[in-house]
């Protein structure tokens, strides 16, 4: 499993997923040129580590939180977030687990350059059929990776077993909707963003449909965490929300965002729609995303707590 997934209507590049919207999954990564994408990740984690940072220190500040030894990130990417994690709990050892190679190397160099090297480590492993190969954890971080398993219930109880008395699962599951642009950018139909969302839902659908023992699954988190004998902790959501002017940096994740949507939704999308994205694209269109002032960064992703007694 290589968390370069989608998670239902948002990206998350933080851990590295990728799918048709420019995120992959855990059965196939293999036609993705790391080199390039590698980096992207790396830096789109970088931009969304506020959102992180915050819910790290919900958990860490918890009366229920457990001693935190040893932490597994589940899909772990390029490392952003396992060396966040490393840092909140600076008594842990934090195992980065992730099926794509390329992207554990991130990983080390990342921590190296942390001065983390020595609490963060790497472990290749494709789920669910590696989990065995875990071991214990005080918590284990799983950012929309469930979604990516088509018994998501089953997977979610392999991970319970995992858990060392009073440990936790914090799993990144939903939120909004990314928003990048006005709903009428004065080019096209308005609404354009909540057509892409629309094109993304009918793909994630039959992404979930076409998954190894896909089975359907009420979105009820807590409700799960219960059935495969875990206690709710609770249940909160974490902005980013990067007003207009955009910064390079943010506005090039956007570029890019965009560019991977136009490629991936062509077939879906209708030719005005085509275009507009044409002209967003252009560089030298003063209507496009390289030089629009009022081009934003807003999302909210969900962490769900369970505890096992």
């Amino acid at each position: 499993m290589t968390k370069h997934a989608d998670h239902g209507p948002h990206h998350d590049s933080a851990h590295g997923r990728h799918d048709r919207t420019g995120h992959s999954h855990h059965h196939d990564t293999t036609d993705f040129d790391w080199d390039v994408l590698g980096p992207l990740l790396e830096q789109n984690g970088e931009l969304s580590s506020p959102q992180y940072t915050a819910a790290a220190h919900w958990i860490a500040g918890l009366p229920t939180a457990p001693q935190v030894r040893r932490v597994l990130d589940i899909g772990s990417g390029p490392g952003v977030i396992s060396c966040l994690l490393a840092e909140e709990f600076p008594e842990a050892e934090v195992v980065a687990v992730d099926g794509t190679a390329a992207l554990l190397e991130r990983t080390r160099a990342r921590a190296e350059r942390l001065g983390l090297g020595d609490r963060v480590r790497t472990l290749h492993a494709e789920l669910p059929d590696g989990l065995p190969k875990l071991g214990e954890a005080d918590l284990i971080w799983a950012g929309n990776t469930l979604h990516h398993m088509g018994d998501q219930r089953a997977v979610l109880a392999g991970f319970a077993g995992l858990l060392r008395p009073g440990g936790t699962i914090a799993l990144v599951e939903g939120g909004l909707p990314t928003r990048q642009l006005p709903r009428d950018i004065g080019i096209g139909r308005p609404g354009l963003e909540a057509r892409l969302d629309a094109i993304h839902a009918e793909w994630f659908e039959e992404m979930r449909a076409a998954l190894p023992d896909a089975k359907q699954e009420v979105e009820d988190w807590s409700a799960l965490f219960t059935a495969v004998g875990l206690a709710p902790q609770g249940t909160r959501s974490f902005l980013l929300d990067l007003p207009a002017p955009l910064s390079g940096q943010a506005r090039d994740q956007v570029i890019a965002e965009f560019a991977r949507r136009r490629e991936a939704f062509a077939e879906e999308l209708a030719a005005d729609d085509l275009a507009t994205l044409d002209r967003l694209l252009d560089p030298e269109d003063p209507a496009g995303l390289h030089q629009r002032p009022d081009l934003f960064l807003l999302t909210a992703r969900t962490v769900h707590l369970g505890r096992r007694a």
